[in-house]
């Protein structure tokens, strides 16, 4: 295996997590290719080095470049009520990663990187999760489903194949490039309009993690992957907050009417869950630096910016 790693492959590209992981692999000096459905709608510098392809295709990996040192996967129908709703997505998944794998066996790369879920804990007695916690008991949806399957995947193509690994699980990532229907860019999406927040169980408490302390995880992931390789991480920000409390500093930064209106947990979701960090701070010194409030402050301002330049 060539020692280092200078040609990196990104599936979901032009994602939230796709989009600032290549910038962030481009200013380092990588070579990045990225792949994606759609062109990046946010970064010029990354969309030059974006491929718009359905990697549910196998016959788009036949055009493909094989010269890759490594393989993020990160791309994924990712959010789970829409996979409740239509399970569809979810064989996307499957058939996505089985693809890149079979890409990287068929092309001898023997080096990828899989972006699984905090999902994969389900709803486990308890609130702090690490790593050894998962079982397919605790398989709560469709997109759980996806990620459980996809870890046992990767980890058969590493035993088969001597594929080297690694397993990192996100939580609640959060901040620029974004302006789906997750939580936090939803609640400032709605919270802008004066109109109420609506939160999906009281009680419900996660793991919001900033995007510069995803993105740091990753590449930390990255440096040491040969050293570190064949293991699962999670990368979060170790630290639990409810949605009400978002909303409430969401409501109170951005300073707009509205209520926060309480409905019950939605079939499929995790309803509590924070990640034990410790192995990742142990084995990558990887150490998150954006709590919940800076956070929320640094993407309001980014979203500010975003309308300002419109």
């Amino acid at each position: 295996m060539k020692e280092k790693i200078e040609k990196v492959l990104v599936t979901g590209s032009s994602g939230m997590i796709g989009t600032a992981l290549c910038e962030e692999l481009i200013k380092k000096g990588y070579e990045v290719t990225g792949v994606d459905l759609r062109p990046n709608r946010w970064s010029e510098r990354v969309n030059r080095v974006t491929v718009i392809s359905d990697l549910t295709d196998r016959s788009f990996f036949d055009k493909l470049s094989s010269h890759y040192d490594l393989v993020i996967h990160l791309a994924a129908n990712a959010r789970v009520f829409k996979l409740v709703k239509d399970p569809t997505m979810a064989r996307d998944n499957f058939e996505m990663l089985f693809n890149v794998l079979e890409f990287c066996r068929l092309n001898m790369i023997k080096r990828i990187m899989f972006a699984s879920s905090r999902e994969v804990y389900g709803n486990l007695s308890g609130t702090l999760h690490a790593e050894d916690d998962v079982s397919i008991k605790h398989c709560e949806s469709p997109y759980t489903a996806t990620k459980i399957a996809g870890e046992a995947l990767v980890t058969a193509y590493h035993q088969c194949y001597k594929m080297g690994f690694i397993i990192l699980r996100f939580s609640n990532v959060y901040g620029k490039y974004d302006d789906s229907d997750r939580v936090v860019p939803n609640f400032i999406r709605v919270a802008r309009l004066g109109k109420d927040l609506v939160v999906f169980g009281r009680d419900k408490l996660l793991d919001f993690t900033y995007i510069s302390d995803c993105i740091s995880g990753i590449v930390k992931s990255i440096e040491a992957f040969d050293r570190v390789k064949d293991n699962t991480f999670n990368i979060a920000s170790g630290k639990g907050t409810t949605i009400v409390e978002v909303a409430q500093l969401i409501q109170s930064k951005i300073g707009t009417g509205g209520k926060i209106v309480i409905e019950e947990n939605r079939k499929g979701e995790v309803v509590k869950f924070v990640a034990d960090i410790t192995k990742a701070r142990q084995v990558l010194n990887y150490e998150p630096q954006i709590g919940i409030a800076l956070g929320l402050d640094k993407t309001i301002e980014y979203y500010n910016s975003m309308e300002e330049a419109k």
